[in-house]
């Protein structure tokens, strides 16, 4: 009877159970890697994780899970636990790195072994979070903060609307927006025909019913100028939940407004809006509304703010779900807090049940899910996110490499030292979860544009970055100690905003106005162009003609739609869009020329050594759309 009494006190709680389970996965995963043939060590590419056993490490990982569980019911290990995540994780980078030496590879095993080894000293802070009492802002603050905000949606707007001004928003992806926009008004359907050469909807390629929150913005200004404006003003309305997190978490008014003014200077937040409006800019306001609703406990703001997360895009998602596995191990750990599991679990089955949805709509009705930007883990030649998971599971030391290939260490750079790191800087373990959607969105596509910071796909790891920078600093009970940091990371994003950003932002008013007259000559001879012709143009002048039911982009469409339409707009500067047309006889533009030549199109307006318009009579301006 004592026996089982005292079996009974060493029962692991779920912060063992976690403990075990990791340790286990982890030394199943490191034997897996030595077990390979050292020339598939150096993970480059895929040999490795083919060669590997999926089944293998499931089983071994498993077995020593329950092994470390059953060793727990009757000594206490959870010291020896500890240290044994840092000894195998040493091991497992040794071999690594014995096998492919790189500077960036040991310095991110230095730091995840670090982590390992103050959890081993320490543990990890299972101490209630502390509830600090919101500090008074003084008005002062607060038009600082707006004022700055102001400014910022100031400076976007004209980096982004003088992008349109001066040609330089191509059809990919601006003029497919400004058209959908188009259809939204007249028809009430996000439809395009210049996306993939025919007639569809948007959402058969991304599903983002977002865009409908614009649409009575836009109609009141159809214009697609407007969409660049709204998407300044919907980043910029981020400081506003960024605030009030900051409020609720105990930090002053001054506090607060460096914290805006670092979220506002953040280069990788700015820098989202060059490459014109996208639905993900909406992420990052959202997603801190969301975990503001979640730390006030309100729930109409939990609901409608991840609701419309997950109508961003089809792989918001796993934003939702990240923050609902995040409370479910948070309320798990600490416990006590029946409302997070609640709202934990809502999370993450709304979201899972979204995106199983989403992704079947686009598998029978639509394009599928971009899986293509995972090429560097879709070991088996599938293309189901599936494997990307097996493949993490498999061999997280791939991840890890990955992750500090190449350009991407100037993405880390310009994302995390700006914030000082902060969002590393924690013993509440449990919110490293919380950087999964930076590693999964940024760092570990082979997709170029995920870790630039002058794309769109920033917008949600801001949010998770940011919020991660308030709740760390939250921890700090020494004032002056949160101000000199939130100081000195304003300092680097305004160094960093000063460097890459401004410059690029400001050459396209600079040169709106520098060439006023030559763009003005562009768009009035753009608009001698019929409001109901059909058209097909080049990349660059697309996006200007996109308020039209019939319009083509001449790289992209076929032959056939090209000679349906009654208007042909010709870049001349633009040769890459005519290489298509290219022979040994002649070059791409010269032989587009004569093409359309022979099929009676004649010259209808030409602005000198710049563009040239092209018509035909009986063009296709009332032939049926291609469906």
């Amino acid at each position: 009877m004592s026996g089982q009494k005292l079996l009974l006190k060493r029962k692991p709680g779920l912060a063992g159970v976690l403990r075990h389970i990791f340790l286990g996965w982890l030394t199943a995963a490191t034997l897996e890697y030595l077990l390979l043939p050292r020339a598939f060590r150096d993970l480059a590419g895929l040999e490795g994780l083919r060669a590997m056993s999926f089944v293998r490490v499931l089983g071994v990982g498993a077995a020593l899970a329950l092994l470390f569980t059953g060793l727990s019911r009757a000594v206490s290990v959870h010291k020896a636990e500890r240290w044994g995540m840092a000894a195998v994780f040493a091991l497992y980078a040794a071999a690594a790195l014995s096998a492919a030496p790189a500077w960036p590879l040991l310095w991110v095993c230095a730091m995840v072994l670090g982590a390992l080894l103050a959890f081993a000293l320490r543990g990890w802070n299972d101490t209630p979070e502390p509830a600090p009492a919101p500090k008074p802002s003084g008005k002062i603050w607060l038009l600082i903060t707006i004022s700055l905000s102001l400014a910022f949606f100031l400076f976007v707007c004209a980096w982004t609307v003088g992008r349109f001004y001066t040609f330089s928003t191509p059809s990919f992806d601006f003029g497919i927006f400004s058209q959908m926009f188009y259809y939204m008004k007249t028809t009430g359907l996000p439809m395009t025909t210049i996306e993939r050469d025919g007639l569809l909807s948007h959402f058969a390629v991304h599903v983002s019913p977002i865009y409908y929150l614009l649409l009575p913005f836009y109609i009141l200004v159809p214009h697609p100028a407007t969409l660049q404006v709204l998407q300044a003003a919907v980043i910029a309305s981020a400081v506003i939940p960024l605030w009030l997190l900051g409020k609720h978490h105990g930090l002053s008014g001054g506090e607060r407004t460096l914290l805006c003014a670092v979220l506002l200077l953040f280069p990788a937040f700015s820098g989202g809006t060059s490459y014109d409006i996208h639905e993900n800019c909406f992420l990052t306001p959202l997603i801190l509304w969301l975990f503001y609703g979640i730390h006030r406990k309100n729930r109409v703001m939990i609901a409608l703010s991840a609701l419309l997360t997950l109508m961003v895009k089809e792989d918001a998602p796993v934003y939702v779900a990240v923050i609902g596995l995040w409370l479910l191990v948070k309320a798990a750990l600490r416990g006590k807090n029946p409302q997070d599991l609640i709202t934990g679990a809502a999370l993450l089955a709304a979201s899972v049940g979204w995106f199983y949805l989403v992704t079947a709509y686009l598998a029978d009705f639509g394009d599928g899910v971009m899986t293509y930007r995972y090429q560097n883990f879709l070991y088996d030649g599938s293309s189901s996110l599936l494997t990307v998971i097996k493949a993490v599971i498999l061999c997280p030391m791939k991840v890890i490499r990955e992750c500090v290939d190449g350009e991407k260490l100037r993405f880390i750079a310009l994302t995390l030292l700006p914030l000082l790191g902060l969002p590393l800087l924690t013993r509440r373990y449990e919110r490293y979860l919380l950087l999964i959607p930076y590693i999964l969105v940024n760092l570990m596509p082979d997709y170029s544009y995920q870790h630039s910071i002058f794309f769109q796909y920033t917008f949600g790891s801001t949010a998770f970055l940011l919020y991660l920078t308030v709740v760390n600093l939250a921890d700090w009970r020494i004032d002056w100690l949160r101000v000199a940091a939130l100081g000195a990371a304003a300092a680097v994003s305004f160094v960093c905003f000063y460097r890459y950003i401004v410059p690029k932002g400001l050459v396209y008013p600079r040169q709106t106005m520098a060439q006023h007259q030559r763009y003005e000559a562009i768009r009035n001879t753009l608009e001698e162009i019929p409001e109901d012709a059909s058209v097909a143009a080049g990349t660059f002048y697309a996006s200007y003609l996109s308020q039209r039911e019939i319009l083509y982009d001449i790289r992209y469409s076929s032959q056939e739609h090209l000679l349906e339409c009654a208007f042909i707009v010709i870049d001349f500067s633009a040769h890459g869009d005519y290489e298509k047309f290219a022979t040994q006889e002649g070059t791409g533009l010269e032989n587009l020329l004569a093409l359309l030549k022979d099929n009676g199109y004649e010259e209808y307006k030409t602005l000198e050594n710049v563009l040239g318009i092209y018509y035909r009579s009986n063009g296709g301006v009332n032939r049926e759309i291609h469906r």
